[in-house]
């Protein structure tokens, strides 16, 4: 019998999974997915079109299933979470994590900061708020028309 991942531990598997699934490699949205409960709420309060929680488990797995897109993917080379800084909380099913996700895209510099609040009880994700630049991560990801298109829609 296995023993029940940490907050911690399943941090760890987030920031080790996003960067294989940007890179392209789909299994990943099942991966991630699998580290949420059925109901969770996963918040984005920086998100420059409004933040719509995820609220579930298949809204998750679509939601990583969209990934960057594979223009990205195409050049995208070492990207990885750097600098990790985890944050124990005396609450043993909440960690506050600091990092920055780090590599190249088409021959430029991706840095993208970022900080996590997860709440994980019985080993899956219950909640978590991921504060991140969004308009960076678009700019960086080729996605800036993606996103002025829906901000002309607000």
């Amino acid at each position: 019998m296995s023993e029940t991942p940490t907050a911690r531990e399943v941090f760890l598997r987030v920031i080790d999974g996003v960067p294989k699934l940007v890179a392209g490699d789909a299994s990943q949205a099942d991966a991630l997915a699998a580290l949420y409960a059925e109901e969770t709420r996963v918040e984005h309060p920086m998100a420059p079109v409004g933040d719509t929680p995820l609220l579930t488990r298949e809204s998750l797995r679509k939601h990583f299933a969209e990934g960057p897109g594979k223009s990205a993917a195409a050049g995208l080379r070492d990207y990885r979470a750097e600098d990790v800084v985890i944050h124990e909380s005396t609450d043993p099913e909440v960690v506050v994590a600091e990092f920055t996700y780090r590599g190249t895209i088409n021959g430029k510099d991706l840095v993208l900061p970022c900080v996590y609040v997860l709440r994980v009880r019985d080993g899956l994700i219950i909640e978590s708020r991921n504060y991140t630049n969004h308009l960076e991560g678009s700019r960086l990801f080729g996605r800036l028309d993606q996103l002025f298109a829906a901000l002309k829609q607000l």
